[in-house]
């Protein structure tokens, strides 16, 4: 394929190949060509332009397929338009030539074709060059096709269309002719043909002013002719056509008047009227006048109807939004008067009214759903309201005036209702859509929106009073808070009017509408409105049979009421569901005795009405049985079980019954048994197990009956067959954006598509498609569906023998039937022989005995051969069950057996595609047969594939090929290149009309791609030649004119790019998929997304930046709605989700964009922020409108309207028009993802010096602090919003912001942060949410944002705080009186919600408060003296303390309420029983399920709150107010306490205390012990937070203390938390509370130590009893010892951090040589923190349990020491090293070392430790050379002056000891010489002289020989000057401590040194700073020493002349700075040794 990359062909390259592969050459070639052409110069071209023309046309005749001669037709163009164009009427000459050559055969057709094209291609590109010559052309081409043939006519209209393109006016002279040509081409036989002509009149309409002036009736007629059996892709572009003509009409502006005087203006009420004439009367030729008097039988067939539909869906958008606001009204009465009964033939039947009404819903939807803004939508849902009044009133004055004819009466009421329909159904729509925001629309009382709606209720009409329920519905799923008020209105109607039939019925739908809407709103409703709606529904029950007249009402209305509250769920239903059985239990007889009774008795009403009760009843269990899975338990079914019998006794008796009374229980008896049907499929079959047979036979006759007309396979079959075979059939089951009108194509004319009517308990469903209407079909189709369901489960479980009958019985009524009755008999059959496998297969049950096989075998090779394209596809399906179900290899092996056989003899395509089909689902179920059964599949298939003479079989054969290489994986290798070649051969040369040829190669191909998978990244020839195989495929793919074919042409290159992303060219494939962002075919923008999506994933900003470029690059605009200019692919991507209505389609949007913004926002920061703001800012200026002024001749210009199309004209500055709600919300999101992102990415995002610091020196760089602004502002708009969900994303955002930026400075104002200048926005933006009508979810997060910014500290002075300290303030006295008090408008469970938030909220700041007032170091107020906060208000902190002690006493108590709430929820189920019966303070018992989940959210820091609380009123009983009589009040429940108030009121404070204490510590360890992996860090942390606040003061500790279970079962509970929880702050706080928990102990044994001393004042201590663990003997009991468990937590956290210190882990006791490592910061913390508590514990012991325990803490804290005594610069001591030192300090001088009963055991021990100390140091092992010489003396000198003497003084440690720290004297070091000293002189100064003077002799002498050898080598660094100091600090104490007769010699020794480092004055000046401080020093020593010890210091100066001169010399100097020089003299060392061997002979 190299070779094919040169700008000529490669001939001789070329010749070589086969045809295939030549063929594939020279498209890649020509593909080559293209890009190499534009980017050539001109003269190269030029050069070579001869030879390539000549290369170019020889291809032309050697017959080119359809995608070379159209790459080839642009090459040609391309090449003239760069290079000279002299030759070019050469080429065109040529081309006509070949266009009138005779031949005729089908070989020379591909030649004439692509001179066809190129045609067009020439004209296209050169324009008017070529003017002159193309009049000749365009009749060349129309003369050719008179006599072409499909493919020809197609390729004209394009190339015409092209010529069009080309010329512009300049084509005038032949607009009439090419108008004429394609007249006829428009309604073709082909319908591609229809689309290319629909395309070629598009262009021509853009110049021929005729066609929307003059001649536009007869376009128009044309176009409805056109329609006339159109497939869907006629109707899109004929409408498109049609739309656009008639929108031209309107808006063109007519250039000179006086010229064309004849041309004029079309009134938008003539367009309207045109259309509306189509719709109503279809295309049978008319004339406007004459219309009327046209008697027309037969109706409008549905295809014309649905195209009319779409057209004026195209109409409307073409002219914009802006001018649907104008004419709003005029389109909206037209519409509805297209509906109304004034043109009977419309809804002369049933089904055709249902049709009509569902064409003008789509046309309102995709008209004011699609092109208005929101404030634009409110204007036209009061339009709307209007036309609901206007036609309420007619059927008003209808129904009062009784006189006149009723008749006339009639026509009117009935007229009025489908138009009600409608508009209510759009008012309905418009609301849903608008959620929150329509609340200005229903405040609005001089529209009435509700009164509107319900007045309709009672209209006579079923289908207007379904409607309006439904509207109800979707008002009250839009703003829930009418939810309750709407309910409780129509429940007061339905009482108060319960004696009219239309009021019974209307209000009971509206209820049941409305209790449907409940599972929408997570608020809820109020529970007790459950017991309400179900005594009314008995009440309507009891009383039916009293009147006659509405009995059938009431028994309706009665079980659709229970039916709907079922849907409540379990919560609900359980409290009634006995009632509910009592009523099902009644409503059938008790025995089949009765039941004969009963069908003597009654007549034709009474039977209706049973039925009616009976059905009823049976759909209310349906809905128990499928909302209520919960309450299902066995004595539940037992109790259902009971009337069933007799309900399957009644089905059997149906037929005979309506033999007797007639016609009129025909209806209600389908109803009964579709009901009795739905319900059985719900239960599981064992419960119906003795009725199988009798089910089975009624099922049978259903199915294959008499009286069944209708074949509805379309409806029936598809669940049944593979989602992937669906894609076969005709593109009507494929999803398109008009999915909603188009399926009334699939039902055959005389049935109705689906409609609410049909099934009135279908309004509390929810609805499958989404959020529109339910739309059940009629109860004929449906009782059909649900026998087809429930044959496949009876079936299945009947005996053998009775489904073997079955089957035959099935074959047999096949046979017996003819034409089109067979085919609906076998439709049915198939349908459920195939449930029925379905049921088998997944049940993985058998099909029974060899004989079943036959009777299924024929049924469904009968199938497979059925003329009917879905019962195919079905019975291929059924084939592989049957096969899968048999699962036996030898009839598997027959079965493809019999296909192979019938595909090699049979000629008929039915018997073809059936069986190639039937093959592929063989593989797909089964997997690879076998290979040898895969040769010979692929061989058939791909014989199939070639068969071009039908392009039915191709396609199937395709398919199923796709199907086999998707099953066989690795198996199909070796078929893998021989496959490929077929389907490029078959690209290169099927004809383009044939798009579902090209769709199933696109799968083979997909299928294919993933079958190689990632080895198409290989470099090998063969793996390189297979990827450009591949990508050719998708090249051609993607050119082609079918939008489905280009979708598979995506995802192929999709999954290309996955396994092989190098080879996807990017920029083209991105191109690819901005050109088809907005393609108004829905799979295509499917595919378009799933690409981005996956493509954004990996290259973001490379996808990015190709958009932009292109659409810069690209001359016209590319798609006209998606903007990426301006605003890049993500705008683009945001209009769009704004935009779009499918699901799957907004969430791959909201995907893509995600995937974009975590891979770039932080580098495109501005422009992401940009974007959120534009679309946030969109709407603000509708926030601030409540009410939306209705003239809307203003409102147009403003330009806010929605139009996208208009965009150009009004506001070029915002991209985006008014954006949706909850687009918005998504905005919102992103801001907050934006924030996430900055914070994992640089530092100075949030550091405002440092970024504008960074931004100076680089001002690309962008920092998101610099932003603040915005994001407040974004925050605030958000927040301040109509649109509840978009507040809470507000407040969300506003919630990160002020936690992100609340610790940031403000650089130009120190000491302030960033967010001051920022309050009174935040409080603007929180207070609107606590007004009253505020929803309680929008109110709670709003506290929940009050307390982050009362906490943040951003905000510090109280008068500021007091603005959002006020709110909550308010807040807290809305919920002061508990569940009572809050709005009835929702749930109980949202008022726990709103109450919860509050007290976190409040937990929340006073944490905060109580923390900074502990920060100010000042004493904690207790309750008992408020007015001490007076004196220090001036203080910010205690200031917040302040603001929330007023309110203390009131939230203490709802604190502690809340509390013992949650504690009482969270008892296990057994202890259900003992629960209040009322609930609690905050819930109610019967929501305490919902209840839990806002509890589990807010209790913790209401735990740590209360705990503080009670910490700060020491458990001390101040305010008599608190107490006991607080616990008898409404709010606290005394269920915790005591039964009876009396009781609680006789409680001591100290029960009271003791109940509080428990309750905390319950709720905290009942929490702790059993984490689920859900449990918040901010839960956790709260809770040990509680808990050290209550160990914080003594009632609690002594609590603790005094009971040692309690305690173990603490730590344990705290074991397990650091085991399960990794976070360091969480075991740290868990540290913190064991630590408390061992001082509690500690004291509890000091106090009973010190009371047992008092006790036994006067009797010997010998007798005192042992206190603390271990008593006498010393023994720990593991799981009864405190001590125990504390050590098991120390040695867990010191491992975990340290495992060198498992002795099991290292190998041995012994220590192995590691190098000692620093732990993190968090990891010494915890090491520090066991350590403090290891070092407690002897404490807690008597002395007895203290030995044993001390072997374990020395080796635990030494240990420590060893593995982590690192050398550090200057000296220090790691921390841990320090912890460890201090914890050696702690248990040294712990008493124990010193009590009697432990004092010898104590010291062996402590000697043992000194040792192995000792040890790490000596070197010869070569271990541990890298420890920290300091931290191991300082060990020893801890040693030495902690313990007793005894310890220390035996020779041979003291010996080692003195020796180290002589070794470390020697060290140069200068740091650690300076500790020695240091340590040394600790020692030196121990008091007893035992320990200090051995250390004192062995040392001293090597001191001063140090000191004086710095005399001579002057010090040069502060270093040291330091060890002299230090040096001459430990000669001074060993003066202080000598005796008085050894003092003079030690001075006289230390005064020469001293004295050696003063200066004279010459030296002084020019001394360094290290000199002169040294002499500043020795000089301000000697002052001190002299007057001390006078006579010794005159003795020396008197000895030593030069000394004294020197002294003399520098005091003088020091006085006067006089410079007066003096010889130094050398001073000898004499003095010095003398005395220091004097010294050692007097101490000895």
């Amino acid at each position: 394929m190299e070779l094919a990359h040169s700008l000529l062909l490669n001939e001789e390259a070329c010749n070589q190949l086969g045809e295939v592969q030549k063929a594939e050459f020279i498209f890649d070639w020509l593909r080559y060509l293209e890009k190499l052409l534009l980017a050539t110069s001109r003269g190269d071209v030029k050069e070579k332009q001869k030879t390539l023309v000549e290369q170019l046309l020889s291809l032309l005749n050697s017959s080119p397929g359809p995608p070379t001669r159209k790459l080839l037709a642009k090459n040609l163009g391309i090449l003239y338009g760069i290079g000279d164009t002299f030759s070019v009427y050469e080429t065109i000459d040529k081309c006509n030539d070949l266009i009138r050559s005779k031949d005729d055969s089908p070989s020379y057709l591909p030649t004439k074709l692509a001179a066809v094209v190129c045609l067009g291609s020439l004209y296209k590109k050169l324009g008017r060059i070529l003017s002159n010559t193309f009049t000749e052309t365009v009749g060349n081409i129309l003369k050719a096709m008179k006599s072409a043939e499909s493919q020809g006519r197609y390729e004209i209209m394009l190339s015409l269309q092209n010529i069009l393109k080309g010329l512009g006016a300049a084509a005038t002279p032949c607009h009439r002719d090419i108008y004429k040509a394609a007249r006829s081409c428009l309604t073709d036989r082909s319908m591609a043909v229809r689309c290319a002509a629909a395309k070629c009149l598009f262009e021509l309409q853009n110049e021929a002013s005729f066609m929307w002036s003059t001649d536009l009736d007869s376009v128009a007629t044309l176009c409805f002719k056109s329609f006339e059996g159109s497939n869907y892709d006629v109707r899109i572009s004929v409408s498109k056509l049609l739309g656009t003509v008639l929108a031209k009409a309107i808006i063109s502006k007519h250039p000179g008047a006086a010229s064309r005087q004849s041309i004029r203006r079309v009134s938008l009420e003539e367009v309207l009227e045109l259309l509306g004439t189509g719709f109503l009367r279809g295309s049978s030729g008319f004339l406007r006048a004459s219309g009327d008097m046209l008697k027309g039988t037969s109706s409008v067939s549905r295809d014309v109807r649905v195209g009319i539909t779409q057209a004026y869906v195209v109409f409307i958008s073409t002219l914009g939004g802006a001018w649907l606001e104008k004419n709003f009204a005029a389109i909206l009465s037209h519409m509805l008067s297209l509906v109304s009964q004034l043109h009977p033939k419309v809804t002369q039947a049933q089904a055709d009214a249902v049709c009509s009404r569902r064409c003008v819903s789509f046309i309102l939807r995709a008209t004011i759903g699609g092109l208005l803004g929101e404030k634009a939508q409110i204007a036209a849902a009061k339009d709307i309201c209007q036309a609901i009044w206007k036609l309420k009133k007619v059927v008003d004055a209808v129904m009062c005036d009784g006189n006149l004819e009723t008749r006339l009466g009639s026509t009117d009421v009935a007229a009025s209702q489908h138009m009600l329909v409608c508009a209510l159904q759009e008012l309905g729509n418009l609301i849903h859509g608008l959620g929150t925001t329509a609340a200005p629309l229903l405040q609005d009382s001089s529209t009435g929106v509700l009164d509107s709606v319900i007045s309709v209720i009672l209209h006579p009409s079923i289908s207007v009073q379904l409607t309006a329920a439904w509207c109800l519905h979707c008002i009250a799923v839009a703003l829930p808070s009418y939810l309750t008020p709407l309910l409780d209105r129509c429940l007061e109607r339905l009482t108060v009017l319960r004696s009219s039939p239309e009021a019974v019925t209307g209000f009971s739908f509206a209820v049941a509408a409305l209790l449907g809407a409940v599972k929408h709103c997570p608020l809820g409703i109020p529970h007790g409105k459950g017991k309400i709606i179900l005594t009314l529904a008995e009440d309507l029950l009891c009383s039916a049979t009293q009147n006659s007249r509405l009995s059938a009402q009431r028994t309706q209305a009665g079980w659709l009421l229970i039916a709907a509250l079922m849907t409540l769920g379990p919560a609900v239903v359980s409290h009634h569901l006995a009632r509910v059985l009592l009523l099902w239990k009644c409503v059938f007889p008790v025995s089949p005795k009765d039941l004969e009774t009963e069908k003597s008795r009654g007549d034709s009403f009474t039977w209706q009405v049973t039925l009616e009760g009976r059905a009823g009843a049976l759909c209310a269990i349906k809905s128990f049985v499928s909302h209520c899975g919960d309450l299902l338990t066995e004595e539940v079914i037992q109790r259902l079980l009971p009337p069933l019998p007799c309900g399957v006794d009644l089905l059997t008796r149906l037929s005979s019954i309506i033999k007797t009374y007639g016609s009129p229980l025909k209806t209600p008896s389908v109803v009964y048994r579709q009901r009795l049907y739905e319900l059985l499929i719900l239960l599981p079959p064992e419960t119906y197990e003795g009725h199988l047979c009798a089910i089975l036979k009624e099922l049978a006759a259903d199915l294959t009956g008499p009286d069944i007309q209708v074949a509805a396979s379309t409806f029936l079959l598809p669940p049944l067959c593979h989602q992937d075979d669906l894609l076969l059939l005709s593109p009507l089951l494929q999803e398109t954006d008009h999915r909603f009108i188009e399926e009334q194509l699939l039902l055959s004319n005389g049935i109705a598509c689906g409609s609410l009517e049909y099934d009135p308990y279908s309004i509390y469903e929810k609805d499958v498609g989404g959020d529109s209407v339910p739309k059940p079909l009629p109860p004929t189709l449906s009782v059909i569906s649900s026998a087809i369901k429930l044959f496949g489960v009876v079936c299945a479980h009947v005996g053998e023998a009775q489904r073997l009958l079955t089957l035959e019985q099935l074959l047999d009524s096949i046979k017996h039937t003819k034409g089109a009755r067979q085919q609906v008999v076998q439709l049915h059959v198939i349908a459920s022989v195939s449930s029925f496998l379905k049921y088998v297969a997944g049940s993985k049950g058998s099909l029974g005995p060899e004989e079943m096989r036959r009777p299924a075998l024929a049924l469904v090779t009968g199938a497979l051969e059925s003329p009917n394209p879905l019962v195919r596809c079905a019975a291929a399906e059924a084939w592989a069950r049957l096969a899968q179900v048999v699962d036996d290899g030898p009839f598997t092996a027959s079965l493809a057996q019999v296909s192979f056989d019938k595909l090699k003899s049979a000629r008929d395509v039915v018997t073809r595609t059936g069986h190639s089909l039937a093959l592929g689902s063989l593989h797909r179920h089964l997997g690879g047969i076998s290979s040898q059964h895969l040769n010979s599949c692929v061989g058939i298939l791909y014989t199939l594939s070639q068969d071009s003479t039908s392009p039915d079989v191709q396609t199937w054969a395709l398919h199923s090929l796709s199907l086999i290489i998707d099953s066989a994986g690795p198996l199909y290798y070796p078929h893998v290149e021989p496959t490929l070649s077929l389907i490029i051969m078959l690209l290169l040369n099927v004809p383009p009309t044939h798009a579902e040829v090209h769709q199933s190669l696109g799968r083979c191909l997909n299928a294919l791609i993933t079958t190689l998978g990632p080895e198409l990244q290989g470099n090998s020839t063969s793996v390189s030649t297979l990827r450009t195989s591949c990508l050719l495929g998708c090249a051609v793919m993607q050119d082609n004119p079918d939008c489905l074919v280009q979708a598979q042409a995506i995802s192929c290159l999709q999954q290309l790019h996955m396994f092989a992303p190098r080879h996807v060219n990017l920029s083209s494939l991105v191109s690819c998929l901005c050109v088809n962002l907005c393609s108004p075919y829905l799979l295509l923008r499917r595919a378009v997304l799933a690409c981005l999506r996956q493509l954004v994933q990996r290259e973001a900003a490379e996808v990015s930046e190709h958009a932009v470029t292109l659409a810069k690059d690209s001359r016209e605009e590319l798609t006209p709605d998606a903007n990426i200019r301006e605003v890049g692919l993500e705008g683009a991507l945001l209009i769009l989700l704004d935009k779009e209505t499918d699901q799957r389609l907004c969430h791959d949007i909201k995907e893509t964009l995600n995937h974009m913004l975590t891979s770039m926002a932080v580098d495109k920061l501005s422009f992401w922020l940009k974007l959120c703001k534009d679309v946030l800012a969109a709407s603000a200026d509708f926030t601030a409108v409540t009410c939306v002024d209705t003239m809307q001749e203003e409102e147009g210009d403003k330009g806010d309207d929605a139009s996208v199309l208009t965009t150009g004209r009004d506001d070029r500055s915002r991209p985006f028009t008014s954006p949706r709600w909850a687009t918005r919300v998504f905005a919102a999101d992103c801001v907050c993802r934006v924030i996430n992102q900055c914070e994992s990415a640089h530092c100075a995002h949030f550091d405002v010096a440092l970024a504008q610091e960074m931004k100076k020196r680089d001002s690309r760089s962008d920092f998101l602090v610099l932003h603040l602004a915005d994001l407040i502002r974004m925050a605030f708009m958000a927040a301040t919003d109509h649109s509840d969900q978009l507040r809470l994303s507000g407040l969300q955002t506003l919630l990160i912001v002020i936690r992100r930026f609340a610790t940031i400075p403000e650089p130009e104002f120190p000491g302030h942060v960033i967010l001051e200048q920022y309050q009174a926005n935040v409080g603007a933006a929180l207070r609107p949410a606590f007004t009253s009508e505020t929803a309680p979810d929008v109110t709670a997060k709003a506290c929940q944002v009050c307390s982050a910014w009362i906490a943040s500290g951003v905000v510090s002075d109280l008068n500021d705080l007091r603005r959002v300290h006020h709110l909550l303030v308010s807040s807290l006295t809305k919920i002061q009186a508990g569940k009572e008090a809050l709005s009835h408008l929702y749930n109980e469970s949202a008022s726990t919600m709103e109450i919860l938030a509050v007290l976190k909220a409040w937990a929340e700041v006073y944490i905060i408060a109580v923390e900074r007032h502990k920060n100010n170091k000042q004493p904690l107020k207790t309750a008992s003296c408020p007015e001490e906060s007076g004196r220090n208000g001036s203080d910010s902190s205690p200031g917040l303390l302040d603001l929330v002690h007023t309110d203390l006493g009131t939230l203490s108590r709802l604190w502690l309420a809340a509390l013992q709430d949650f504690a009482l929820l969270t008892l296990p189920s057994e202890f259900a029983s003992q629960l209040p019966t009322e609930g609690g303070a905050f819930y109610t018992a019967e929501t305490s399920e919902n209840a839990k989940l806002h509890y589990n959210n807010s209790w913790a820091l209401i735990l740590h709150a209360t705990a503080l609380w009670l910490t700060s009123t020491g458990f001390v009983v101040a305010d008599p107010d608190e107490g006991a009589s607080n616990l008898s009040r409404p709010v606290t429940p005394t269920s915790m306490c005591q039964g009876s108030s009396s009781g609680a009121i006789a409680k001591s404070p100290e029960d009271v205390y003791s109940d509080r204490f428990h309750l905390i510590l319950g709720i905290s360890v009942e929490f702790l012990c059993s984490l689920r992996s859900d449990a918040t860090m901010e839960s956790i942390t709260a809770c040990l937070h509680a808990l050290q606040a209550l160990l914080d003061v003594p009632w609690p500790r002594s609590k603790i203390g005094s009971d040692q279970a309690l305690g173990i079962e603490l730590l344990n509970v705290l074991h397990r938390v650091i085991l399960t929880r990794e976070s360091p702050s969480i075991q740290l706080a868990s540290l913190e509370v064991v630590r408390q928990i061992i001082c509690a102990a500690q004291e509890h044994v000091k106090e009973k130590r010190r009371s047992a001393e008092v006790d036994d004042g006067a009797a010997e201590k010998e007798t005192l009893p042992e206190f603390g663990e271990g008593k006498d003997t010393g023994g720990l009991v593991p799981g009864k010892s405190l001590v125990f468990a504390t050590l098991e937590l120390c040695v867990c956290i010191l491992v975990r951090q340290l495992p060198e210190l498992n002795p099991k882990l290292t190998g041995s006791p012994g220590i192995k040589a590691t190098k000692p490592q620093m732990l993190s910061e968090d990891g010494s913390r915890l090491v520090s923190a066991a350590l403090v508590i290891l070092s407690e514990l002897p404490a807690v012991c008597s002395p007895e349990g203290s030995i044993s325990i001390l072997p374990t803490i020395l080796y635990l804290t030494v240990g420590v020491l060893r593995e982590t005594a690192v050398k550090l610069p200057g000296g220090q001591l790691s921390s841990t090293a320090a912890a460890s030192l201090q914890a050696l300090k702690g248990i040294l001088s712990s008493p124990m070392a010193r009590a009697e009963k432990s004092q010898t055991a104590w010291t062996d021990l402590l000697r043992s430790a000194l040792t192995t100390i000792l040890d790490y140091w000596d070197p010869e092992d070569g271990t541990h050379q890298e420890l920290d010489e300091v931290s191991l003396l300082t060990a020893i000198t801890v040693f030495i002056l902690s313990t007793s003497p005894e310890v220390t003084i035996i020779p041979c440690l003291q010996k080692r000891c003195i020796e180290k720290f002589k070794v470390t004297l020697e060290i140069k070091d200068a740091m650690v010489q300076i500790k020695t000293y240091q340590l040394l002189l600790s020692i030196f100064q121990y008091p007893n002289p035992a320990v200090s003077y051995p250390y004192i002799y062995s040392l001293v002498s090597s001191i001063v020989e140090k000191l004086q050898e710095i005399d001579k080598k002057n010090p040069e660094d502060t270093a040291e000057l330091q060890i002299f100091q230090e040096g001459i600090k430990v000669l001074e104490a060993l003066v202080t401590i000598a005796e008085e007769q050894h003092r003079s010699q030690l001075v006289a020794c230390l005064l020469p040194i001293l004295i050696s480092f003063l200066l004279d004055e010459n030296a002084l000046g020019s001394a360094t700073s290290i000199m002169r401080n040294l002499h500043d020093f020795a000089l301000q020593n000697l002052m001190q020493i002299g007057p001390q010890y006078s006579s010794v210091f005159k003795s020396v100066m008197a000895s030593s002349p030069s000394l004294k001169a020197r002294l003399e010399a520098a005091i003088k100097g020091n006085q006067e700075s006089v410079k007066v020089g003096t010889p130094t003299s050398k001073h000898t060392k004499h003095p010095g040794k003398n005395s220091s061997i004097q010294l050692k002979t007097s101490f000895l």
